[in-house]
Order: C-alpha cells, then structure tokens, then sequence
C-alpha cells in the first residue's frame, strides 16, 4: 500500500533519514522504533508532506506522494495524529473531531458514532473544550480526529508519550481495534515493548538508517533490540 524508497532527508545542515527503504502493506501495523534523534518523526512528517525530501520516494498504491500538498496526501487517504497530540484547546471535543474531517464532503453522522464507540469518555465530553480533558483524553481526541478523514493509513507519532501506564495499554487497545476494522496503521513508537507486541512488521531506525527489521514478535526476542530498546 505505501512505499518509502531511498527516502534521505536534510534540514538544518543535518541529514535526519538517510537512504531509508521500507513499506506498510495493506491492514497490517507496521512500527519504526528507535532513539530519540533517529528520524522516526523525520520519516512521518516527509511522508505527510511537512518535510521535503532530499531524495527518494514515498509512494501510495503506486502513486508518487513527494510534492503532493499535504491536503492532497489526506484525500488519497492517509492521516498523522502528530506527538503531543496538538488538540485545539478552545473548541470542543465535537468540534475538534469535525475539523479532522474538514476535507469531506458527505454526512459525517455514521463516523462520528465510530469514534464515539471506540472513545466513548469523548462522547460524554462531546461538548466540553478540548483543553479541560486529561492527557489520555487528549490523546484519544487526537486519534479520532485523524479518523475523520477517513483514512486508509493512520500514522501515529509516538501516542503513548507522556501517559500512564493504563492509559498506554488502552490506547494500544485502540490501536490494534481500529486495525482490526480495516485501518492500516504506522506506529512511531518509544516504547518498543508495547510497539513489537502490536505490530506486523518493524523496523529499527539508529541515526537516520534502518538497521534491522522482522516481524515484530522476532524483533521483540532479538537479543540486540532487547539490549538496546527493552531494557
């Protein structure tokens, strides 16, 4: 479904991703885990059409993506919930979910029931501003937004940050659900124990390179990635 080839990426006089190849097949979670600096959120934000690439390629059902506005990138049918969850702490819940879904022009009736069901503390806060929820709320908020526009690929940008560890476990929950009803998912992930568990596929980022990859049930036992990202 979507291919990065060779992506490389500069900004600043430094290269962030350097030569990185990997791809995210369709309905499967796919996870990029790494260190802080390693050019997981880089590799996001080119692939949305934030950052610019140096070189490479970023294909979508075989349809280059690189120049593409980010407004053209969410209609072919893929969203990034960014880290820090960037919620409009003014406007309410509802109101929040919407503007994720600012590019539609149907009913947005039967999607707004969807997030509901899968949040259903945003439901009983539909109409209290997006800056009084918690956290986790935030977060959750954050997902559902990115839902709205009904995408094919949600990317999530390290949605477990900051949260306790209850609220990490429901929001991988969540995680593996929205796959399971058809989304495919690509997970930037800190905590690569809860990452590996859910995903397909991974792949370990170390200085802008990609420098092993496996199922992520392999990658959970590899006596490298336990050493260097599993304690």
């Amino acid at each position: 479904m979507l291919k990065v080839e060779h992506l490389s990426v500069s900004f600043g006089g430094i290269q962030a991703v350097r030569d990185v190849t990997f791809s995210v097949p369709d309905g499967e979670i796919v996870t990029l885990i790494g260190a802080n600096g390693a050019g997981k959120s880089t590799t996001l934000r080119t692939i949305i059409g934030i950052q610019k690439p140096k070189s490479g390629s970023v294909k979508f059902h075989d349809e280059e993506l690189v120049g593409l506005p980010i407004n053209e990138i969410v209609r072919r049918g893929i969203t990034l919930v960014p880290e820090g969850r960037h919620v409009f702490p003014d406007m309410t819940v509802q109101e929040n979910l919407k503007i994720g879904a600012y590019m539609r022009k149907d009913s947005l009736t039967d999607d707004l029931h969807w997030v509901y069901d899968l949040f259903p503390r945003l439901k009983e806060r539909s109409w209290q501003a997006a800056g009084t929820l918690s956290g986790g709320e935030q977060q959750m908020l954050a997902v559902g937004r990115a839902l709205m526009a009904k995408p094919k690929v949600i990317m999530m940008d390290e949605p477990s940050l900051g949260l306790a560890p209850l609220i990490v476990k429901g929001i991988f929950d969540i995680i593996k659900e929205i796959n399971r009803q058809g989304v495919t998912v690509l997970l930037i992930e800190q905590n690569a124990n809860m990452a590996l568990r859910t995903a397909h596929m991974g792949y370990v980022l170390e200085t802008g390179r990609i420098t092993m990859s496996g199922p992520g049930k392999e990658l959970l036992v590899n006596e490298e990635v336990k050493k260097a990202y599993l304690g």
